[in-house]
């Protein structure tokens, strides 16, 4: 569904508008955080903090068109300054340990791999797979070159082929 008149609707003032577009990309948003910032009361406090932040500077949007890559900023933004906020204590220790016993083992498995990468490479990794963005468009989110997110994603798939190859050598199922 393309969003832009919904867009110049939200940035007109229409709040039906703004809560339409909300709903359009809340999956989307709440997956970004939930893999920056690992709790589900952190992400909830990035949400809320996005959309009323968008909500309240929607009219200063130039381009409707660039509405995603603004509002992923401001989300990657607010979990920053949660990330910044907590103590240094890894999250890892949350996540379970157990393996799984469904059929889609391969996709948590790479799930799991992708969420034990450093945050940066993280992030790229998410925007371009798990929401289809161009590297442009993930450069301006995270405002750094087009080149360091090439590098960040050439990295990232190093790292998980490199963690694919351990799981074999181990005799685990891989993606």
């Amino acid at each position: 569904m393309h969003i832009e008149p919904i867009v110049v609707k939200a940035k007109a003032g229409d709040p039906e508008a703004f809560v339409q577009l909300m709903q359009e990309i809340e999956l989307s948003l709440y997956r970004t955080a939930r893999s920056i910032v690992n709790k589900d009361e952190d992400c909830a406090d990035a949400l809320q903090e996005t959309m009323l932040k968008a909500f309240k500077s929607i009219h200063t949007l130039r381009e409707p068109t660039f509405f995603k890559t603004w509002i992923f900023r401001i989300l990657i933004n607010e979990c920053n300054k949660i990330i910044k906020s907590r103590s240094r204590a890894l999250p890892y220790g949350e996540l379970p340990d157990v393996p799984s016993t469904s059929k889609d083992y391969e996709k948590i498995e790479l799930w799991d791999a992708v969420q034990h990468l450093e945050e940066n490479l993280r992030i790229v990794i998410l925007l371009h797979y798990l929401h289809d963005m161009p590297i442009s468009q993930i450069s301006d989110i995270l405002e750094i070159s087009t080149v360091a997110v090439k590098t960040r994603l050439h990295r990232a798939r190093k790292k998980l082929k490199h963690s694919s190859q351990i799981n074999q050598e181990k005799g685990v199922t891989t993606w």
